[in-house]
């Protein structure tokens, strides 16, 4: 998952993780590290933990290049 993510350092990203129940975070992925990756998000970094995270992609944009509403 580790070298997945690594492709992701510099782009908006939306983080889906599995809990209680699955949760999507959105942010920039500023780095990755062995155990987590750390996302910015409006004011804050968190630590996402590797294990947890399901799926990652892309924020969505349009032809334009403007981002796509998500929700």
């Amino acid at each position: 998952m580790r070298e997945f993510a690594e492709q992701f350092i510099g782009k908006e990203c939306i983080v889906y993780v599995l809990g209680t129940s699955t949760t999507a975070l959105q942010g920039t992925i500023k780095a990755v590290s062995d155990g987590a990756i750390f996302l910015e998000r409006k004011d804050s970094v968190e630590s996402v933990n590797l294990e947890y995270i399901v799926r990652i992609r892309e924020f969505p944009r349009n032809a334009n290049g403007k981002k796509k509403l998500f929700w």
